[in-house]
């Protein structure tokens, strides 16, 4: 099998390393350096753990934006209900870029788009060379990132890591990952602060993209005109519009449709804030991890359990 390509989000692995580690780890100066510690070792676990036939054959570190200005706009709560970054993790935010790349890592970044969209790009770029991608987030938007040569790494406590493909994506949503911003519209996404359809859960949701075939093809069933121009407004395969609108009596609640229809501009906003965009990257070439020289990056910001492991294997 052809080595993968992984790429990490960085920005979810620091918060996640920041509220799950002590801020007893700490450097030298007392300075907690739990985000950074976690975030590295984390990217380790699927590397120094597995046979070298197995192992990425390079890595993108990916960040960007706390939240893209242009979903801001089309729906001014978007991370809104999110806390502030704590002072303590902006400081290790800040020298995560250095001490990724001195592990020989690609760090990829945007000013206008967010990480998922960077994420996003690598995976394509990967895809379209023909090679396969690992995504290492808990952000289930990546869901729409799937592909047959694009995974998304789940990490269980105590486990094996487990890959998410299409077929995962299904069984999970109850639709492909094609149709996962219509079905993060429809149902909402509350860690972005997307509210979704009032009423539409996650198994209507995917019964209604089953039977329509997009959030489009669902409004006109309830009656709504496409949000946007040119807008795909089709069924099923195979079938029209019109009978799309026809089924609409036997698939869908008055009440449904008419959450729809009072809501159809802010669901067409909500799948355009979940669907990912791309940004022009340049595909990483092959390149093992610098272990001696992430080592030596670590022991200058006094992490010196972290400098210890990365010489060891630097050694082999």
């Amino acid at each position: 099998m052809t080595a993968a390509l992984l790429i990490a989000d960085v920005p979810w692995l620091l918060y996640r390393s920041f509220f799950a580690l002590p801020k007893s780890i700490a450097d030298e100066q007392g300075r907690p350096v739990n985000a950074l510690l976690g975030t590295v070792n984390t990217i380790l676990s699927l590397i120094d753990v597995r046979p070298a036939s197995r192992r990425p054959r390079a890595v993108a570190a990916c960040m960007g934006a706390e939240q893209a200005d242009y979903r801001v706009e089309l729906y001014p709560p978007y991370h809104a209900h999110r806390e502030p970054m704590p002072g303590e993790l902006a400081a290790q935010w800040e020298q995560a870029p250095a001490l990724l790349a001195s592990l020989g890592w690609t760090v990829g970044t945007s000013t206008s788009l967010e990480a998922d969209d960077v994420m996003f790009s690598f995976a394509r770029s990967e895809e379209e060379a023909g090679g396969r991608a690992l995504l290492m987030s808990g952000d289930r938007d990546m869901y729409g990132a799937v592909s047959d040569h694009v995974s998304v790494v789940e990490l269980r406590k105590g486990a094996a890591v487990a890959e998410i493909g299409p077929a995962q994506v299904r069984e999970r949503y109850g639709v492909g990952p094609e149709l996962v911003p219509d079905f993060i519209a429809l149902r909402g996404d509350p860690s972005d602060g997307l509210p979704g359809a009032p009423g539409i859960g996650a198994k209507t949701a995917a019964e209604l993209l089953r039977a329509h075939g997009s959030l489009e093809g669902v409004l006109l069933a309830a009656g709504a005109a496409p949000a946007r121009r040119g807008a795909r407004a089709d069924g099923p395969p195979g079938q029209g519009a019109g009978a799309a609108a026809v089924r609409a009596s036997t698939l869908m609640r008055p009440r449904v449709a008419a959450a729809l229809r009072e809501h159809a501009q802010q669901l067409d906003s909500f799948k355009q804030i979940a669907t990912l965009q791309r940004i022009k990257v340049k595909r990483p070439r092959d390149r093992a991890t610098d272990f001696a020289g992430g080592a030596r990056a670590a022991r200058e910001l006094g992490m010196r359990r972290l400098a210890d492991r990365l010489q060891k294997l630097a050694r082999g």
